[in-house]
């Protein structure tokens, strides 16, 4: 098995996880929010709160 250098895993580790928290987690649907995006379930939240 060939050698990845530590400064390559790094870079690409660090696009992955900022992928998926700012891109995935936010247009995914969670379970605990009502199967509602993030965005979605705080927008509504903040249309309930205002009314």
């Amino acid at each position: 098995m060939e050698k990845i250098p530590k400064r390559v895993y790094t870079k690409e580790s660090k696009e992955i996880t900022e992928y998926t928290e700012i891109s995935y987690n936010r247009q995914r649907r969670h379970s605990k929010l009502g199967n509602l995006a993030p965005a979605v379930f705080a927008q509504q939240w903040q249309q309930q709160a205002a009314a």
